[in-house]
């Protein structure tokens, strides 16, 4: 009596009637009506109605203009693969975590790998996906000339390919319009230099990300372009790349190198491709004692620069949100629409919105001045 009381513990019972829904129908060969499932099973109508609509909304039943049911036959279950930049980049993580949430809200099977912000595991990886016959893979790698060599791998496996952020030959972009959010970030920068220091900029540094390719460096271009629109008498020559990788060390590094020979109060805007490369610029501008002569704007919205804007004192005074929470939904659906044969644009970009110290709760960020 104890060991059976046990083993019933361990029933769901909505998955049983569910079950008991789908013999039904099985058993019947036939289509029939809410009624009739409702008669012959003796569960509730309310949920009865329900089991139906959520098998029907998972493709293991149809239902017919007259409202009568029946059994198909079930479709293989989506499977892609997903290579995600790295699973230490805050930014990748985010958007891991929205892409994993909307694959099993959507029943889509995900098999993830860690690129380790590495081409040569990047390239593995991808072999990795073609032996494990993945229907459709989400590339997330930012190395630019490994693109071709990986979009290669499955075109030859014919295996269709949604590149996340950095264009690959034949795939289907999905990400940011990078000119336009460095645009943006260059805007605001451009408007706190007139508001904070009158208008006085000494240096412009675009701290980039070369192997990431001109697609992801357009972010500093953009940038640049939107500080030029506001600071018009800067003189080209003030305006300064620097390599950092998308990554806080060599982003530090660079900066710091380039302050080695330049003296103290000089006013510097910093447009990062990254806000890991921000808070390298952070670190570099604390270390020397020169925070008061910087203005960082990033890209990404990452906890951390969030938490630095929020102390009203840090020399990061805005970021990007490119919005990782909703890249997930946005990709899968893409997948799925590709894999059904759908038309979809070669370029899929995301939204994204200014933050700064001022709208961190939420509040509509200001229009720049003209």
């Amino acid at each position: 009596m104890r060991k059976a009381k046990i083993k019933r513990l361990y029933l769901i019972p909505i998955l049983s009637k569910a079950l008991d829904v789908l013999e039904l129908l099985e058993q019947n060969n036939a289509p029939a009506t809410l009624e009739d499932v409702f008669q012959k099973t003796h569960i509730s109508k309310t949920s009865v109605y329900r089991i139906l609509k959520t098998l029907v909304h998972r493709g293991y039943v149809a239902q017919s203009q007259d409202g009568q049911y029946r059994l198909v036959s079930r479709p293989r279950r989506l499977r892609f693969g997903f290579a995600v930049q790295s699973g230490e980049m805050p930014f990748s993580v985010a958007m891991a975590q929205s892409v994993t949430a909307a694959a099993a809200a959507a029943g889509v099977e995900l098999l993830t790998l860690d690129n380790r912000q590495d081409p040569d595991v990047a390239i593995q990886n991808a072999h990795e996906f073609v032996q494990k016959r993945v229907d459709l893979v989400l590339e997330f790698q930012v190395e630019e000339h490994v693109a071709p060599h990986i979009a290669n791998i499955f075109k030859k496996a014919d295996i269709p390919l949604v590149a996340i952020d950095v264009p690959h030959p034949n795939a289907t972009y999905f990400g940011v319009d990078n000119f336009e959010v460095g645009f943006e970030a260059g805007s605001l920068l451009g408007q706190y230099a007139l508001r904070k220091w009158k208008g006085r900029v000494d240096w412009v540094l675009g701290v980039g990300f070369s192997e990431a390719g001109n697609f992801v460096q357009s972010r500093i271009s953009g940038a640049f372009e939107g500080i030029r629109e506001r600071l018009k008498d800067l003189p080209a020559d003030r305006y300064v790349r620097l390599e950092g990788r998308g990554m806080r060390e060599p982003s530090r590094l660079a900066v710091s190198d380039f302050l080695r020979n330049r003296r103290k109060g000089q006013h510097i805007l910093v447009a990062a491709a990254t806000d890991s490369s921000a808070l390298g610029v952070l670190d570099a501008a604390r270390l020397t004692g020169r925070e008061e002569d910087f203005a960082i704007a990033g890209q990404d919205c990452i906890p951390e620069v969030l938490e630095e804007m929020r102390t009203g004192k840090s020399a990061i005074v805005g970021s990007i949100s490119h919005e990782a929470e909703g890249y997930g939904p946005r990709l899968i659906q893409l997948g799925i629409a590709l894999l059904r044969g759908y038309t979809v644009p070669p370029y899929n970009y995301v939204r994204h919105r200014v933050v700064t110290p001022d709208n961190l709760d939420g509040s509509p960020a200001e229009e720049p001045e003209a």
